[in-house]
């Protein structure tokens, strides 16, 4: 009773939620205002938002996020399918650990952009590049969650799957895919956000497109407002990505009851 009397006097979770960028954003407003911000440190929020809708206005902003949105779904589809793969193989079979496994781990600890020159030799100053960029970026964190989460399975519960008579397709259906699960939409919520964070870097290779396009022009000219309108951007597709992942959790692991906070 005394915890439902408390829940109601609390105000709503998403009033919460926003109370803080709101009151971080007048606070930036209020110190652009007032001269103690800058302009040419860091431009007001009316500033950016002035500047975001010219840029709508002359199509820059629609064609940079679809430029850029098209190379991290490119870049994710073979990031996600090697993951997948290579994750499965080696999970279920401990021969496919002893090819793969090793491999994988080894080549992982190699900052992948560190491999930009290489990239370059290989697929010259085009898109493939920037798209195997992400797609590195995108395979090993999925790799090791998925890896990880076929490997976490209970033991036991294959035991009684194969007492029910469960064959080797109906125990990865009905067990070892379901125990993974929650594993592998870790690893895609983390991929997702790597994702993007390769697009940062991989659209320095001589991109004339892009968010990232926008942002070193923008930089060479000192127009603050246009980096944070693409930083901006950044955010809100990663977020957008991230809430995705959210909805598929909810609906994926519909059965597993999970704690939610108090």
């Amino acid at each position: 009773m005394r915890s439902t009397g408390r829940r109601r006097g609390r105000p709503p979770r998403w009033l919460i939620k926003t109370a803080s960028p709101v009151a971080l954003v007048l606070l930036w407003q209020l110190a652009s205002a007032t001269g103690a911000l800058p302009e040419e440190t860091l431009a007001a929020p009316g500033t950016i938002v002035t500047t975001a809708a010219g840029l709508a206005e002359t199509g820059e902003l629609q064609d940079a996020v679809l430029t850029s949105l098209s190379r991290v779904l490119a870049g994710l589809g073979i990031g996600i399918g090697a993951a997948v793969v290579l994750a499965t193989v080696s999970g279920l079979f401990r021969l496919g650990e002893d090819l793969i496994d090793a491999p994988v781990q080894m080549l992982r600890t190699v900052p992948t952009i560190g491999l930009i020159p290489l990239l370059i030799i290989w697929f010259g100053i085009g898109e493939e590049p920037k798209i195997a960029l992400i797609a590195l970026t995108v395979t090993f964190p999925l790799y090791m969650n998925i890896y990880g989460g076929i490997r976490n399975v209970d033991s036991a519960l294959i035991e009684a799957g194969r007492t029910l008579g469960l064959g080797r397709f109906g125990t990865v259906r009905h067990i070892v895919l379901p125990g993974a699960m929650p594993s592998a939409l870790v690893g895609l919520r983390y991929a997702l956000g790597s994702a993007w964070l390769a697009l940062v870097f991989g659209e320095t290779i001589n991109a004339s497109s892009g968010i990232g396009y926008l942002m070193n022009n923008a930089r060479e000219f000192f127009q603050t407002d246009v980096i944070v309108v693409c930083l901006v951007l950044y955010a809100f597709l990663g977020l957008l990505a991230d809430l995705i992942v959210r909805v598929l959790e909810r609906v994926l692991l519909a059965w597993r009851p999970a704690f939610s906070g108090t």
